[in-house]
């Protein structure tokens, strides 16, 4: 357990380091911006002149919804996230903002690439980056409804602000760097809210215990039976928020390693889906 903490810890910051870097080797000296409250920091640092930097404004605008993720989500998921956010507040300040390229299309591209590449892993390995991804798992919970609608207005404010600061070339491009983020972290992760876990096991009452144990999420259980060994097995369905996959994947590890698993995006629910 002890041995897994670290390592979390260790992406957790590397996930840091690969957005600081992406700030401000690239986006920054280009006038591109980022998605979500880190966008929003950048914007707040651009308006407000040498007041505060982008760093200072992250870890300030992550404050109020740490505090509402410790109450509505989870202490683990909250520490780490809160984790992530500090460290890249602190490699915003430490790192020097060098401009790599003079072409602005290689600065949106490769600082999206490389902060999405951070982005991912820290949500691969169970925490996240602050800000947005702490107010849609909220929100999710709340009103199990979709939170894209949330996202399209933050970063939709974004893109228009940049237009109106540094012409509408740079929101343009503003929304490649965003484009580039979501595909990558596509790649690596999800940015589906809701996910759906077929898991083929012979251990299906050790994996049920384990599961319910963990994550206390439904289950439904079908007969299965393997076409080429014709062994007798059982298939668990479950849905789960991406947020819960990392979990998921070590219960299943732990359990039964030979499980064969199949996760697929959940579009939508209509019945009961625990939110508390």
């Amino acid at each position: 357990m002890i041995y897994l903490h670290a390592k979390k810890i260790i992406i957790v910051t590397i996930g840091a380091i690969l957005n600081a870097v992406a700030m401000n080797y690239f986006l920054i000296p280009a006038n591109v911006y980022s998605s979500g409250f880190v966008g929003v920091a950048q914007l707040l640092s651009s308006v407000f002149g040498n007041f505060m930097t982008t760093g200072v404004w992250l870890f300030i605008l992550n404050l109020p919804v740490t505090i509402l993720a410790w109450k509505k989500v989870g202490r683990s998921f909250t520490i780490y996230s809160f984790i992530s956010v500090f460290l890249m507040s602190f490699f915003l300040e430490i790192v020097p903002i060098i401009n790599v390229s003079k072409d602005i299309l290689l600065n949106a591209v490769f600082g999206g690439v490389i902060a999405a590449v951070g982005t991912g892993i820290t949500l691969k390995w169970g925490a996240s980056t602050g800000g947005m991804d702490i107010v849609a798992m909220v929100l999710s919970r709340m009103k199990d409804k979709p939170v894209g609608t949330y996202f399209f207005i933050l970063n939709g404010a974004i893109i228009v602000t940049a237009g109106f600061l540094y012409g509408w070339e740079k929101a343009l491009y503003t929304l490649v760097t965003l484009y580039v983020s979501t595909r990558v972290i596509d790649t690596i992760h999800t940015r589906h809210e809701k996910l759906t876990a077929m898991i083929i096991t012979k251990k299906s009452d050790e994996m049920k215990q384990a599961i319910h144990s963990k994550l206390v999420r439904g289950i439904t259980t079908v007969p299965a039976k393997g076409a080429f060994t014709n062994e007798n097995k059982e298939m668990l369905i479950t849905v789960i928020t991406r947020y819960e996959l990392f979990d998921l994947e070590r219960i299943i590890k732990s359990v039964d390693p030979n499980a064969f698993t199949n996760i697929v995006q959940t579009a939508g629910i209509f019945g009961f889906f625990r939110k508390e």
